[in-house]
């Protein structure tokens, strides 16, 4: 191929993190509690209020990187990269050369979506807040390689707050939030000025699907089971929130409003959206079901705003490829999931072909690049950038 991938779901993870990002970054008052790096039984954890986050990658007064306790080899390791202390996907020149390896001309990166968990509001918004700061100043390094995805807190003011202070910002595309956590539930109208900012934004609104992988003793951890944690993740994670934002007419009071799934895959999509119609058909087109319209903030057809809203991506998702005229080709994006296990990199290319040489090469490209340059406007800002 004579061009570069865009992939639209790949990682700045907690073990990956400057372990002083928190501790210079958050007001004064608050720094004596900001999550840090700290030795415990002999590995090097992010601790903050005395639980512990999980490890961190680098070497800081003679702390053992947490790498050499993990039981998975992740796409570093399968790329023949054994100095996990680098921490590379953080550090701007190693990640965009590992990017130059693979043919990727951007990355949309997700941070660590479930690591703030807090019970002190003020702490926790201000640790959102330090982290989407110190983002900005790494996605400045090459604004249109990395695309920075900041996370906003799970609760309706503070995201909206947040938003509203990325937004002037002017430096981000989309934003990231735990949704299956949300407080209260995404059909409390107390979210409605959030949906409407997002609106009025055009600020991309992401899901990201989170597996924990559990504890040593539990009965679910195991290579076996742990294979299909990401698989129960997904339902418990994306399907109900996704149906509440028709259900509840969210969608489709806001149609400028844009959705991202990501690292959920495309194959559930089509059946999902299928029984949304067939309920709405049920309750506003078939008579010998209800005797009168009405009952749910929705009226037109899923599938239509589906098709005009929602966005999802994948990495390996042969059944998708297979489904695409349910979607149309325009709200599918490619992904690598660098640097994590189930990774593609360094073989993006490769991993392409397999799964896509049935496809046209115009289908290709707008699956791997196109509908992402136009989603995030990475061309019309390149175009811009070379005027100046």
């Amino acid at each position: 191929m004579d061009y570069r991938f865009i992939s639209c779901d790949d990682h700045l993870d907690l073990n990956n993190l400057p372990a002083d990002l928190w501790t210079t970054r958050l007001p004064a008052h608050l720094r004596s509690r900001a999550p840090h790096v700290e030795k415990r039984d002999g590995r090097a954890v992010w601790l903050c209020q005395d639980k512990i986050w999980g490890g961190w990658g680098g070497r800081l007064d003679g702390l053992v990187p947490s790498r050499t306790k993990l039981p998975f080899l992740n796409a570093l390791d399968r790329g023949g990269i054994s100095d996990h202390s680098e921490r590379r996907p953080a550090v701007p020149e190693l990640r965009l050369s590992d990017m130059d390896r693979d043919g990727v001309e951007a990355h949309v990166m997700f941070g660590p979506v479930t690591a703030i968990d807090l019970d002190d509001a003020e702490l926790r918004d201000a640790t959102y807040r330090a982290y989407n700061d110190w983002l900005e100043e790494f996605c400045g390094n090459a604004p249109n390689r990395l695309i920075g995805v900041p996370m906003l807190p799970e609760y309706p003011e503070a995201a909206l707050a947040e938003l509203h202070r990325l937004e002037r910002k002017g430096c981000f595309r989309q934003v990231v939030m735990q949704v299956a956590l949300a407080k209260p539930a995404l059909h409390d109208r107390s979210w409605e000025p959030f949906w409407q900012a997002l609106e009025d934004t055009q600020m991309i609104l992401s899901w990201h699907v989170t597996v924990f992988f559990g504890v040593p003793g539990d009965p679910g951890v195991g290579k076996i089971a742990g294979t299909f944690t990401a698989t129960k993740a997904l339902i418990g994670q994306f399907l109900a929130p996704f149906v509440d934002l028709f259900a509840w007419g969210v969608l489709e009071r806001h149609p400028k409003m844009k959705l991202v799934l990501v690292e959920g895959g495309l194959g559930w999509l089509p059946w999902v959206v299928q029984e949304l119609d067939y309920r709405h058909w049920r309750l506003w087109e078939a008579k010998e079901f209800w005797a009168d319209k009405g009952g749910i903030d929705l009226v037109t057809r899923p599938s239509e705003i589906f098709k005009r809203q929602v966005y999802a991506t994948f990495q390996e998702d042969h059944v998708a490829m297979d489904l695409l005229k349910y979607y149309g080709d325009e709200h599918v994006l490619w992904a690598s999931d660098y640097p994590h296990p189930d990774s593609v990199w360094p073989n993006s290319h490769a991993t392409v072909e397999r799964q896509m040489k049935h496809l046209s090469a115009e289908t290709r490209r707008k699956l791997t690049r196109d509908n992402a340059a136009k989603l995030y406007g990475l061309d019309r800002y390149a175009a811009r950038q070379a005027a100046e």
